[in-house]
């Protein structure tokens, strides 16, 4: 029998991922999924099997693009513009993932088996990726010979915090639409990453770097 198209796939997945930041895993319904997404009910079943599955694989696919496009960007350059790059490339998926990325913490800190298990799976590869590129900057001379783990906290506080944080405090009830605009420019615009990502770069790059780099 031919399998349907995999349009049907695609539609369930845009719905879960537009329903998983208000429910989390535990308040996905299948139902509702299927509902949201225009398609028969046993086509969920047909596709994914289970909602445990469905997650992984929403969670998965949301992720890999990414990863794909963090790869490219850390390489073929040098160490610091790939630094940059890979850093911009993180910074925009945080940015535009927020609030199923917030969810997605939430479920992880309540050991919801699904999430955990995509954190523990997942998290070191971009890590490692960010690891990687500061480590190579660091044996080029580049970078300040700090610990590795003292320079990606440094990196994920100054880039990814303020997204993560921010975002949590302006989506609340109440908050005046005024400051939601003024947090969308001033921290979560591009113009705003980038100018955090070489606010932190600075911080880890070696002074004479920095002297050979002002005009």
């Amino acid at each position: 029998m031919p399998r349907p198209s995999r349009n049907v796939d695609a539609a369930l997945l845009e719905a879960g991922r537009a329903l998983y930041p208000s429910t989390g895993v535990a308040g996905l319904s299948v139902r509702k999924v299927a509902e949201h997404a225009g398609v028969n009910l046993g086509m969920f079943h047909y596709h994914f099997g289970s909602k445990e599955a469905f997650v992984r694989a929403l969670l998965q696919q949301l992720y890999d693009g990414m990863f794909a496009e963090l790869t490219l960007a850390a390489g073929g350059r040098v160490p610091l513009d790939a630094l940059r790059a890979a850093m911009n490339v993180l910074a925009r998926f945080v940015r535009d993932n927020r609030m199923l990325l917030r969810r997605l913490l939430i479920d992880a800190l309540n050991e919801e088996p699904v999430a955990l298990d995509f954190v523990r799976a997942n998290l070191p590869r971009h890590v490692g990726v960010i690891a990687a590129l500061i480590d190579a900057g660091q044996r080029s001379g580049v970078l300040k010979p700090v610990a590795a783990r003292q320079a990606l906290a440094f990196v994920a506080g100054g880039v990814g915090a303020p997204i993560l944080l921010g975002s949590a405090l302006t989506e609340r009830e109440g908050v005046p639409a005024a400051f939601r605009r003024e947090f969308e420019h001033a921290v979560i615009s591009d113009s705003a990453l980038a100018e955090r990502i070489d606010l932190v770069l600075a911080g880890l790059t070696q002074s004479r770097s920095v002297r050979r780099a002002t005009p």
